[in-house]
């Protein structure tokens, strides 16, 4: 049994993605110190400058996180998706090629970085997945605050890690009971960590491999 995420035209499509993600440079984020640059990732007030000068480095999951996106959307049967961080479109082809073998669905995504979100709707042409995504232009904290749908089955945390739970805000009363959150990189955003694990929020979190927090939600 072949799935549209091991067949062309996206499985090839993937494979040449990655391909130049891992030859991607950012002059503009090379020359920012480790330290100050981790700094920037965590402020809730330069984001935008700091992902703005990130607008040429790629930022995907790895591939191993893109195929868990797949198997989750899978056996979860999802049907309606957010995803706040869409860059350059990897885990969005991950997520709409689930949606297409789950017999159709809606996936919103947004990302505030014009080129990136260009370039992204070009890869969702090219793997003939587009007819199942919406890119939504701008901050997400404006862009995800309203329209969405009343009942959402995946949640992807991919963006700036500062505003992981603003973002959070915004969709959580939209997450149906049994939901399911992928936050990437969360060890980036300690106070999401202690809100999705705390008994008291109405989650069931774990860490998930070496920089993937998964969260069910409850009720």
């Amino acid at each position: 049994m072949t799935s549209t995420l091991t067949t062309a035209p996206l499985a090839p499509l993937l494979d040449r993605l990655f391909e130049q993600a891992d030859r991607a440079t950012s002059p503009a984020v090379a020359g920012i110190p480790r330290e100050e640059r981790e700094r920037l990732m965590r402020s809730k007030t330069e984001y935008l400058d700091f992902y703005g000068r990130a607008k040429d480095l790629w930022l995907p999951v790895s591939r191993e996180t893109g195929v868990l996106l797949y198997q989750l959307a899978r056996s979860m049967s999802a049907r309606t998706v957010v995803e706040f961080g869409t860059s350059f479109g990897l885990s969005t082809l991950y997520l709409a090629a689930a949606l297409r073998d789950n017999g159709g669905g809606h996936l919103i995504g947004s990302e505030f970085e014009p080129s990136k979100v260009a370039k992204a709707r070009q890869h969702l042409v090219e793997g003939g997945v587009d007819d199942l995504v919406e890119i939504r232009d701008g901050d997400a904290l404006k862009t995800l605050a309203a329209d969405l749908p009343d009942s959402i089955d995946l949640l992807l945390l991919d963006g700036a890690k500062s505003l992981y739970c603003d973002v959070l805000d915004l969709v959580e009363s939209r997450l149906r009971p049994g939901a399911l959150i992928v936050a990437d990189n969360a060890d980036y955003s300690p106070d999401y960590l202690a809100r999705v694990r705390s008994p008291g929020n109405g989650f069931l979190s774990v860490p998930f491999g070496a920089d993937v927090e998964l969260s069910i939600r409850l009720s």
